[in-house]
């Protein structure tokens, strides 16, 4: 029966929900929604398999908004997602899509917002809820979030979440559920620690499973450049200006500060480029929109929610000027282009501490991007310059010119000059931030060959040494790093994965951006990034961590040692600052890294299992242990 669904109107949905998919566009549902909207309708348990982007949000979100009661104001529906970014997506499609119900109250709830304006919010009354387990425990255990008249929970991203470490939350939350309620579970992946879940919690759920090559991926070319010798924003012109059959694109920056800056500092440079983020008013938005698909502007520099569903024919590129915290959000990003059959190219900005993130978007989307160079200064010129003579081209037959020619004879009288020398005045005041040519060496060139050395040194380094290639696997460095003492530790309850879930959760500090950890009974280290947002700074000072303030300071010292892959011993604590807790005696190398997209195997959780049955596993000294994050 699933397979004859080819058309929404052929599911049993409400007339507000089928409208809303016409004025968007959307005719057929994807091979996940035709299977999961008409079992989900009937009220059942379900485990849904998919791949990342094929349409899993709204194929619970169609069925959720199906059976809203308006007139009640308590949740009818709690939807759990791995990190604030995701739940404010999701929260954004559950609005489209449900944007001809009149009165329907969809609520965002997340680490790193007013606790008070969430619980505010709620006090007014929500239909719909959508957030991080974290701030969804939290709410609940205030008594503000009341689950008494939920009808549906919602697992997103399970083998995501679960990773990250919110096992206990989840835990938590799934047993104050009511016993009727429907419980949902959508996963990439399924790890035995997502398969706990399920045979705990779900009902005989059915299993949905949806395989296949996702489509948006496949449609759109994909290539990286590796940030070096200039800056991004540079980056950005040589990019724009040297593209072939560039029409219009979107960039994708993290924070609205960024798309603002960013947009006008294109726009200095002579790009007809404006920014697009959830603070700016709708009215103001929708323009935005027209505006690039009518020509007016060429660049849209935007943030991930906003520009969710956004199809204007002309977007010929997508740029990643920041890395996607998640797989999703990538998939989402490039699918704004490729689309309807069309051509796209999607081209990603990646710093040198970025690449694993790069590695696993390939692997999760089985696609493959080309790394790329920079196009040198002179080639950003000739491009200018071409571009110039293109558009002389169309204009030398206009009759209008005769009366600019007569001009050229006066000026050339007036400040003595002869007509070369006058077309190379104009020619200078015409280019404005955009020189025709350049003078002096490009540091791009510079970078390439500082690279060139670098790698060539590190062969040389490897090359008769133990483990050569886990030498080059990490480039870390601990100039790029500061610590923060958190003034939380073991005796507060504190584990590493509560150090690490709101990291990643309030700050949205994803896996590239957490060295090490460094648990103490009182007190705990943990690396950051130098060069953080404000924004991030910001959120890192009102930091909790089980509901302690975490009170980040910056401490000097060798608090924790830079890594050397050769110079570990079995205490874990001296062969580099990741740690070895896999009982390898051969030194810190054996240290694992928090991966949130790695798929789940007998290898257990972020922390990495200790194997109690090892002979080999390492002894820990003294009162605090180090971990990797």
């Amino acid at each position: 029966m699933l397979e004859s669904v080819t058309e929404f109107r052929q599911l049993d949905l409400a007339d507000t929900l089928l409208s809303a998919l016409d004025s968007m566009g959307f005719v057929a549902p994807t091979p996940i929604q035709a299977a999961s909207i008409p079992l989900l309708l009937t009220g059942a348990d379900a485990l849904g398999k998919a791949q990342t982007g094929t349409g899993k949000t709204a194929a619970f979100s169609l069925p959720v908004l199906n059976k809203v009661d308006l007139s009640q104001h308590k949740p009818q529906a709690i939807v759990m997602a791995p990190t604030r970014e995701l739940a404010i997506q999701v929260a954004a499609e559950i609005k489209v899509l449900g944007q001809n119900i009149k009165g329907l109250k969809v609520l965002e709830i997340y680490g790193g917002a007013s606790i008070v304006d969430q619980m505010r919010a709620l006090k007014n009354g929500a239909h719909i809820v959508v957030g991080t387990p974290g701030r969804v425990k939290d709410l609940i255990s205030r008594d503000r979030l009341h689950l008494d008249e939920v009808s549906t929970f919602v697992l997103d991203e399970a083998d995501e979440m679960l990773k990250m470490g919110f096992v206990d939350d989840v835990t938590w939350i799934m047993e104050q559920a009511p016993a009727s309620a429907q419980r949902v579970l959508f996963s990439a992946t399924m790890p035995p620690i997502v398969k706990q879940i399920v045979d705990r919690f779900l009902r005989n759920p059915e299993r949905i499973d949806v395989a296949g090559e996702n489509r948006t991926v496949s449609q759109v070319e994909q290539q990286f450049w590796v940030v070096k010798g200039v800056e991004k924003d540079e980056a950005m012109i040589r990019m724009l200006e040297t593209e072939k059959d560039i029409d219009a694109s979107i960039v994708f920056v993290r924070t609205r500060q960024d798309t603002e800056r960013l947009a006008d500092w294109l726009s200095s440079r002579g790009c007809k480029a404006a920014a697009l983020h959830g603070d700016i008013p709708q009215s103001l938005r929708e323009r935005t929109v027209d505006h690039i698909k009518r020509g007016v502007i060429d660049v849209l520099v935007a943030t991930d929610v906003v520009a969710r569903g956004l199809d204007v024919a002309r977007i010929t590129h997508v740029f990643n000027y920041d890395i996607p915290f998640d797989v999703e959000s990538y998939i989402h990003r490039i699918g704004r282009t490729g689309r309807a059959g069309r051509s796209g190219k999607a081209i990603l900005l990646v710093r040198t501490n970025q690449i694993r993130m790069l590695r696993t978007i390939e692997r999760v989307t089985k696609s493959r991007m080309e790394e790329i160079q920079l196009p040198n200064r002179d080639a950003v010129a000739a491009a200018r310059l071409a571009r110039l003579g293109q558009e002389l081209e169309t204009q030398k037959e206009q009759a209008t010119l005769e009366a600019f020619v007569e001009l050229v004879g006066k000026l050339q009288e007036t400040i003595d000059v002869d007509a070369a020398t006058l077309a190379a005045m104009l020619l200078q005041r015409q280019q404005g931030n955009r020189p025709l040519f350049y003078k002096g060496p490009d540091p791009m060139i510079a970078a390439i060959e500082r690279e060139q050395q670098r790698r060539e040194r590190r062969g040389n380094d490897d090359r008769g040494s133990r483990g050569g290639e886990r030498g080059e696997r990490r480039s870390y460095n601990n100039a790029d790093w500061d610590t923060y003492q958190l003034q939380v530790g073991r005796e507060q309850g504190v584990q590493v994965k509560d150090i690490v879930g709101a990291i990643a959760n309030e700050l949205g500090l994803t896996k590239e951006f957490i060295g090490a950890i460094k648990l103490a009974p009182s007190h705990t280290y943990v690396q950051l990034p130098k060069k953080m947002t404000a924004e991030v700074a910001t959120q890192l000072k009102k930091l909790r961590i089980r509901q302690n303030e975490a009170k980040a300071v910056v401490v000097e010292g060798e608090v924790l040692r830079e890594h050397n892959p050769r110079g570990g011993n079995r205490d874990g604590n001296r062969g580099g600052y990741r740690g070895n807790r896999e009982g390898n005696r051969e030194g810190g190398t054996g240290g694992r890294r928090f991966d949130r997209n790695r798929g789940g195997d007998s290898r257990g959780s972020h922390r990495g299992e200790r194997n109690h049955g090892n002979s080999d596993r390492p002894r820990r000294t003294g009162g605090e242990r180090s971990s990797n994050a």
